[in-house]
């Protein structure tokens, strides 16, 4: 059994502390626990056991394929370029490489180049690893898999943190290590799996936070604060050490994924609101006669220098084009045609600057028809995934074979994304919870902007929704932790069944109908588990496979 919450239903108004400063009430106390207060070393095991599952997901068989598959042509060439070169470079015609997104997670995959080895006929590049000499293959897809099954990692222990449970927070984790579109990202030299990282990365941060200024104003009525106060008189006591290192850690680690790719921005404004939220409700609940002044004076401050560092942090990934003359635009005298400039300090910046809105141009542009292309609207549904590789090669012991890796989300788990959606909103209006707000928040960011870009007939592929997918599972995972909790609890509040009890019946079956969903999504991943990983299995086997077969084929 685990951990009970220790917090009231959401809808449950705290008691104010008193207004000469008179400690903490129960229920206020209870309304600013975190799951600091709770010790589980159990946790951990079970994280660990959940992690373990996910990167032996990624990492067997990693080279199987001995080939780039779709986009890794360019981001593997690239990566190498990086760490060899400093920027990304075509060494078939020696020229640097005229690329359109940022280099952080080409760094990332050069690492792994740089490690164990790369090679590129086209280029006659073949060098071996710094640390031991692999699979070329193995050698571009290692940083993916290791960032992939990081993130599996983040989703259990941001879980359990928001849902004080760890129980869900292993749920959240096993259903993102068992989904087959997390799966082929985390196994390809893609860009989408660093940057469902950072962003991830960035809530976390965001929420520890929030428990940590919820403890501070904890400790501050215990010792006898009065929030009635007007000005610092009313407010916890300050130093450096109260200052808001986890704020400023989510500004360097969406700094991070802009680097990745630049729709990590569509978050910054949600994230920024989600602060301000959290900190007019943590005042709001301590006493604060003005939460709503008190939060833009004292925090608005902090976003500034959190932004700063977003800011910094994306220049700094930039480092290789700006401390070498190779890079494509780097040096006005290589582009006569370009309104660049050569002067000292400045030069390089206005330089990096005309790249960046010359690459803007691109993508506002990028409306050619493709294969694989899909609309925001049928991305939930699997509408069109995008097939990474395909060969009809291989011995299977059949007259014909088949060998695909298909980018397509486990069906059971995506296909319950947008019931879980509509449950969610109905839960969080009802309950008033924040965490239905903050998950809503985030899945927003993460699909509705493409929503506005396919009025314009934007080129898009479904693997645009990646930096969304760990919060549309944590809404299944809410609501399964709805249907176990007891009547009046908190979502993640786990007590016994106890016959007799008024939510007895509604728990027993809810219990049994969410193990029975993690299972089936289990079982479900296993089965299309062949055309996740590009096994060779016969042909008739891999077209039982193609459900939507005028959409998946």
């Amino acid at each position: 059994m685990v951990e009970v919450t220790g917090e009231p239903s959401p809808n449950q108004e705290p008691a104010a502390p008193s207004a000469g400063g008179g400690g903490v009430s129960a229920a206020l106390r209870r309304r600013f626990a975190t799951v600091d207060s709770q010790v589980d070393r159990f946790s951990w095991l079970a994280t660990a056991v959940v992690v373990a599952i996910a990167a032996i997901l990624r990492f067997v068989g990693l080279s199987s394929i001995k080939t780039k598959i779709f986009d890794e042509t360019y981001y593997a060439k690239d990566g190498y370029g990086l760490i060899s070169r400093g920027v990304e470079w075509n060494y078939k015609d020696n020229v640097p490489s005229y690329v359109v997104h940022p280099p952080l997670g080409k760094w990332l995959i050069g690492l792994g180049e740089w490690a164990f080895g790369y090679q590129d006929a086209d280029s006659k590049v073949s060098v071996p690893g710094h640390l031991m000499t692999t699979t070329p293959e193995f050698g571009w897809r290692f940083s993916a898999a290791v960032i992939g099954t990081l993130s599996v990692l983040l989703l259990v222990r941001i879980g359990r943190r928001m849902f004080r449970s760890t129980v869900l927070g292993c749920a959240a984790g096993l259903l993102l290590a068992l989904d087959g579109f997390h799966l082929v990202l985390s196994r390809t030299a893609l860009l989408d799996i660093f940057l469902l990282f950072f962003v991830l990365a960035a809530f976390g941060a965001l929420v520890l936070d929030r428990d940590a200024r919820r403890r501070r104003w904890a400790r501050a009525l215990d010792d006898g604060l009065d929030p009635s106060q007007p000005g610092r008189a009313g407010r916890p006591p300050t130093g450096w050490r109260t200052w808001p290192w986890w704020r400023l850690a989510a500004g360097v680690l969406i700094g991070c994924a802009c680097a990745v790719k630049w729709s990590a921005l569509y978050f910054v404004p949600v994230f920024a609101l989600l602060v301000i939220l959290w900190e007019v409700g943590g005042r709001r609940s301590a006493g604060v006669r003005r939460p709503w002044r008190d939060t833009v004076l004292d925090e608005l401050p902090w976003l500034v220098l959190a932004g700063v560092l977003m800011l910094a942090t994306y220049v700094a990934t930039w480092s290789g084009w700006l401390l070498t003359d190779d890079g494509y635009y780097r040096l006005a005298s290589a582009y006569p045609s370009a309104p660049l400039s050569d002067r000292p300090v400045i030069g390089p910046l206005i330089n990096l600057f005309e790249y960046h809105r010359a690459a803007y141009g691109f993508h506002a542009q990028l409306d050619d028809a493709h294969k694989y292309q899909s609309w925001p609207w049928q991305w939930l549904l699997l509408g069109r995934p995008v097939a990474f590789h395909w060969s009809g090669d291989g011995a299977c012991g059949a007259p014909t074979c088949a060998s695909e890796i298909l980018l397509l989300g486990t069906p059971l788990l995506w296909w319950s994304f947008l019931p879980a959606l509509a449950a969610l909103a109905w839960l969080g209006l009802a309950r008033r919870d924040w965490r239905a707000g903050a998950i809503l928040l985030t899945v927003a960011a993460g699909l509705l902007p493409w929503f506005w870009f396919a009025l314009d007939g934007r080129t898009m592929f479904s693997f645009y929704a990646a930096p969304a997918l760990p919060f549309l599972v944590l809404a299944v995972v809410y609501v399964l932790g709805a249907l176990i909790a007891p009547a009046g609890g908190d979502v993640g509040e786990v007590a016994p069944l106890v016959p007799g009890d008024p939510s007895y019946e509604r728990r027993l079956v809810g219990s049994i109908a969410a193990g029975a969903y993690v299972l089936l999504v289990g079982l479900c991943f296993a089965y299309f588990y062949p055309i996740f990983v590009g096994k060779v299995i016969p042909y008739s086997d891999w077209l039982s496979r193609m459900w939507l077969d005028g959409r998946w084929i």
